[in-house]
């Protein structure tokens, strides 16, 4: 049986940010992120995953992405600035604290959280996090797309109305590929502008004092998120733990090898937290 998907919107710093809820309302909470460009889509397969384990799941949409507004003014669209998003959601639902992960941008976005706000963040689940050794990478793939979005973007407008009118699939991840390359010139423009002008990972010093459990989650044969960046951010991480899927597309089309791991740390997590509030107590 399908999840059902409970969508919601709320105001943070003058912008509308859209999100969607799954599993019961009493489980252990979890917010999900998405991937530059992308959306909430990518993550729904997962989340109905999580949800009929018990947990309680947000995917938010960051703002320029999905659902949520969009602007072209750039600073409004730095990874530290999403950061402040997610815990505007947290607030929003009335959530304390909450498991944060995300998927790339989505990663990255969780570790700036866990900087802001270490007490709130229960674990950390960071799939294809682009650090340091990706940046090469990153600029060669998204400094074209800015440059088309700017330059060509007549017919980037008009490819994308096009694109807006075709059917959605069903798979999540087919329909957050789809959504992305259906957005007009002038928004991919300001995200792209703005991931690149902000910092993209917190510093190496405030990353080792983040001690709640955290899973990281690399991809092999993936050139933009080197597996090298997800190993030494294992290492780097007091508390965490690193698996490797097989490619970038198995723990959304057969993740089945993966999921026993992946719940086994969100376990890991809830009773971190038990254990911490009885200290607390």
């Amino acid at each position: 049986m399908p999840t059902l998907m409970e969508c919601g919107a709320f105001s943070h710093a003058g912008a509308r940010l859209a999100f969607s809820l799954a599993g019961p309302a009493d489980g252990p909470r979890i917010v999900l992120m998405h991937g530059i460009l992308m959306d909430s889509e990518l993550n729904r397969d997962l989340a109905a995953a999580l949800a009929q384990a018990g947990y309680r799941v947000a995917l938010l949409d960051l703002q320029g992405h999905g659902r949520s507004d969009k602007t072209t003014r750039a600073q409004d669209l730095r990874i530290d600035v999403f950061g402040q998003q997610a815990l505007a959601l947290l607030d929003h639902l009335g959530w304390p604290h909450a498991v944060i992960g995300g998927v790339s941008l989505g990663a990255i976005t969780a570790l700036h959280v866990a900087v802001q706000a270490p007490d709130r963040v229960d674990g950390l689940f960071l799939e294809m996090p682009v650090m340091e050794r990706a940046a090469p990478a990153a600029a060669l793939l998204l400094v074209p797309l800015l440059l088309g979005a700017r330059f060509a973007d007549k017919p980037w407008r008009v490819g994308a109305r096009q694109l807006r009118r075709l059917p959605r699939p069903q798979r999540g991840l087919w329909q957050s590929l789809l959504n992305t390359v259906s957005q007009d010139p002038e928004h991919m423009a300001a995200i792209i502008h703005g991931v690149l002008a902000g910092p993209i990972v917190p510093p190496l010093r405030e990353r080792l004092r983040l001690s709640m459990p955290s899973l990281v989650v690399g991809h092999a044969g993936d050139w933009l998120h080197n597996l090298k960046d997800a190993r030494a951010l294992s290492q780097e991480l007091p508390n965490a733990e690193l698996i490797v899927a097989r490619s970038p597309l198995e723990l959304r089309t057969a993740p089945t090898r993966l999921m026993p791991d992946i719940l086994r740390f969100f376990e890991r997590t809830q009773a971190a937290r038990s254990a911490r509030t009885q200290q607390q107590a």
